[in-house]
């Protein structure tokens, strides 16, 4: 009961939102997406950005299938909230990260492996 109140108090923190690009140092539209991102980023200081290569990164992203790029990953402190390919677009992007920060609360998506992706990507990369 006293997490709940917690959640409820406007000065609670609130969950970080977390945004992973999963790309490919080969790929070309990740290297052309690369910039997009980061100028995003600059956009959302409240909200932690990761590039991430699939190759590089492979344990850490197991089972994940990257298939398609850019693909995301957007997870609400612990909760996966997105998972999947986008268009390389500055607006997407945009959108999809203002859309998970106005709605914190949003259910999660039900994927145990896609939870614990979220917690290994956390945990290498909490200081």
């Amino acid at each position: 009961m006293t997490t709940e109140i917690a959640a409820l108090t406007p000065d609670a923190p609130q969950p970080s939102l977390l945004v992973v690009c999963l790309c490919a140092a080969w790929c070309g539209v990740c290297r052309d997406y690369a910039p997009r991102f980061a100028q995003v980023q600059a956009k959302y200081p409240q909200a932690t950005f990761l590039w991430v290569d699939v190759e590089d990164e492979a344990d850490l992203l197991h089972p994940l299938d990257v298939e398609d790029f850019p693909t995301l990953l957007m997870a609400t402190g612990p909760e996966p909230r997105f998972f999947g390919p986008v268009t390389p677009q500055l607006e997407m992007l945009d959108r999809l990260v203002k859309s998970q920060l106005d709605n914190a609360g949003a259910p999660a998506l039900a994927d145990p492996e896609l939870a614990a992706v979220v917690a290994r990507i956390r945990a290498k990369n909490t200081p």
